[in-house]
């Protein structure tokens, strides 16, 4: 439940049960990873989150800049807002990455359950463009899960 202390409209802090209904109410988001200069380095990418698991899951392929940079460190942080911009979540955490290095493999099948963006007539087509296309999962292991909403007048809303 939001912290709802203050009856005037301001900042309310969520908690992270209402951080996670952010994350599963949207698709888009930034995925910030460490560059060599210790410089964050965004990303918009399409995620699913599995709040069962409190893992966010990410298709990418192995020759983006976000895949090299979290082969180095893997500290990552995903943000997502509401398409109004009243209320973000932030999900921390290390990341994990599993390589499609064959058809059928388990980051093939695991991206395949995501359902995200990949267009093929069958399974089997799907796996062999996976692994032609270098894909990877990136596994956010979510640690630390905050959020906040703002309460705005309708009129600034619109803007």
């Amino acid at each position: 439940m939001p912290n709802t202390e203050n009856a005037e409209p301001g900042p309310t802090v969520f908690d992270e049960d209402e951080a996670s209904k952010v994350l599963g109410e949207h698709l888009f988001g930034a995925l910030a990873t460490v560059r060599s200069t210790g410089h964050p380095h965004l990303s918009t990418i399409i995620y699913k989150w599995y709040p069962d698991e409190r893992i966010v899951r990410v298709s990418s392929t192995r020759d983006r800049l976000k895949v090299r940079q979290l082969r180095k460190d893997p500290h990552a942080a995903l943000y997502v807002t509401s398409r109004d911009h009243t209320r973000y979540a932030v999900a921390e955490g290390t990341v994990e990455l599993a390589e499609t290095l064959e058809p059928g493999d388990a980051a093939g099948r695991e991206l395949l359950e995501m359902g995200l963006g990949l267009e093929a007539p069958n399974k089997e087509e799907a796996f062999r463009i996976q692994v032609e296309e270098g894909r990877v999962v990136i596994r956010l292991r979510v640690e630390r899960l905050y959020g906040m909403g703002l309460d705005l007048p309708p009129e600034m809303k619109e803007l």
